[in-house]
């Protein structure tokens, strides 16, 4: 049961993740960098149109950070859970092995020691 809780976690985390990795490189690629000022001094008037001269970079740049760190606490969870997977260090022989050393040899149900 646990094992099911902790793995419908860490696919619950992984698909915000993922949704976080899209997001972010989609605002990191709509923020204008430095040199975009110097472009609109010689002719490209619309370079910050939408949010105002300066509350584009504001704005922006404050939800990626935001993102950013939930995208770093994702990673950080994700780390963890693929950490605290259990392993079964036996290859599929030694199970088989086990499996049919175990049918072979039944348990000793003898009730002989509960007599009198």
């Amino acid at each position: 049961m646990q094992f099911e809780i902790n793995n419908i976690m860490q696919t619950i985390i992984l698909a915000i993740h993922i949704i976080l990795a899209v997001s972010l490189v989609v605002l990191i690629l709509v923020q204008h960098g430095k040199g975009a000022d110097a472009g609109a001094a010689f002719g490209s008037g619309a370079s910050s149109t939408v949010f105002g001269a300066k509350g584009s970079a504001t704005f922006l740049t404050k939800l990626t950070t935001f993102i950013a760190l939930i995208f770093f606490i994702t990673s950080l969870s994700l780390a963890y859970f693929a950490s605290n997977i259990q392993l079964d260090n036996k290859s599929l022989l030694e199970k088989e092995i086990t499996t049919q050393q175990e049918s072979v040899n039944p348990p000793n149900t003898d009730n002989q020691n509960n007599l009198p």
